[in-house]
């Protein structure tokens, strides 16, 4: 079980690293609860600079939407979703959009859940070096795999083992951040990585001859990871109509990004991505997920799907040692946020 002693460790030093590296770079906005001269609410909001994560975000700020629900939203900007989680927990941001480590830091008591973007149908990847003799998952046995453990990386690879009958203690994790995993790839330091796009791009340049094994959509959808926002538990029981302002902004956003995608992304682009990446790549990356329009989103919060989609990641988290024990997302996900602001849309 050799997964189930490392994990928590390595979270605990990454957290440490982390906040070491990252917590005196963060653009701090004005504290909770604060106001604007013309008596807009202001919230501050962490967030992954991918698009799966934060596009809603960029389409949201330059359409004005936030504020024509009152809100002006201050962004900080991490590097990964548990520095993150971490920040949110001490106080220094009231909301953070994320991804996998939503079904993580949330149930060990570390902020509510209380909106879902999408869900990451086929962002993670398995690569392979051309002189590695692996053909298929059932070959990782015996060998080392890069990724960054506790990330959608991880769970995908966990998944993918478990799938194909494949014991994961028998295959070597090697923990790192993203682009060091990568790089290991490339300079032949491993054999294998599980990555998460855009990093297959570089892998495609660098490594023309790596082998793309499996990725997540073959096991679709237990290899779902919901993408979402997760509030400071102070924050959740204080500034419920804050929240609730919140999800209706995102639901007028997520309207237009469903209706016209394309014109959407370009916006996009635009606002949160040109000097990052080109209007292709911010396409081609959020094709990787799956989006769902409001009403599709309404059902699914009601029905249990959306609640299930962060459980079942929740019980990978339990399964790798990265959480003690599994907690029902019921203690953690407050649906009725979003239930709130879209019944509310319905009626005006």
């Amino acid at each position: 079980m050799r997964a189930r002693r490392k994990f928590p460790t390595v979270i605990a030093t990454a957290v440490a690293f982390l906040l070491a590296v990252t917590g005196c770079a963060l653009e701090e906005g004005p504290g909770s609860g604060g106001g604007t001269k013309d008596g807009r609410t202001v919230v501050r909001v962490g967030y992954l600079h991918t698009v799966a994560v934060d596009a809603h975000l960029w389409l949201g700020l330059a359409k004005g939407l936030f504020a024509k629900h009152g809100l002006e939203v201050k962004l900080v900007k991490f590097d990964t979703g548990i520095a993150e989680s971490q920040a949110l927990t001490g106080g220094s941001i009231d909301v953070a959009v994320m991804g996998a480590v939503l079904s993580n830091f949330p149930a060990r008591g570390q902020g509510k859940v209380f909106l879902l973007n999408g869900v990451e149908y086929d962002t993670a990847q398995l690569w392979v070096r051309k002189d590695s003799g692996i053909r298929s998952v059932a070959d990782l046995a015996g060998k080392k795999v890069a990724t960054t453990q506790g990330t959608t990386g991880h769970v995908f690879l966990h998944t993918a083992l478990k799938s194909e009958g494949v014991d994961p203690a028998k295959v070597t994790v090697v923990n790192s951040p993203m682009p060091a995993a990568v790089n290991a790839l490339i300079s032949g330091a491993v054999p294998a990585a599980a990555i998460w796009v855009p990093f297959d791009q570089q892998i495609r340049k660098s490594l023309p001859d790596a082998r793309l094994i499996t990725s997540a959509k073959r096991y679709y959808p237990k290899a779902t990871v919901a993408d979402g926002w997760v509030a400071n538990n102070a924050y959740h029981a204080k500034n419920r109509a804050t929240l609730t302002k919140l999800a209706a902004a995102w639901l007028d956003v997520n309207r237009l990004l469903v209706g016209d995608t394309a014109a959407s992304l370009n916006v996009v682009h635009q606002q949160g991505y040109k000097n990052d990446a080109t209007l292709q790549d911010v396409t081609r990356n959020y094709g990787f997920g799956k989006s769902f329009g409001n009403e599709q989103w309404a059902a699914y919060y009601r029905d249990g799907t959306a609640a299930g989609w962060i459980g079942q990641v929740t019980r990978t988290f339990v399964e790798l040692g990265g959480l003690p024990e599994y907690r029902d997302p019921k203690t953690f996900f407050d649906t009725q946020i979003f239930l709130d602001a879209y019944n509310a849309s319905k009626g005006s």
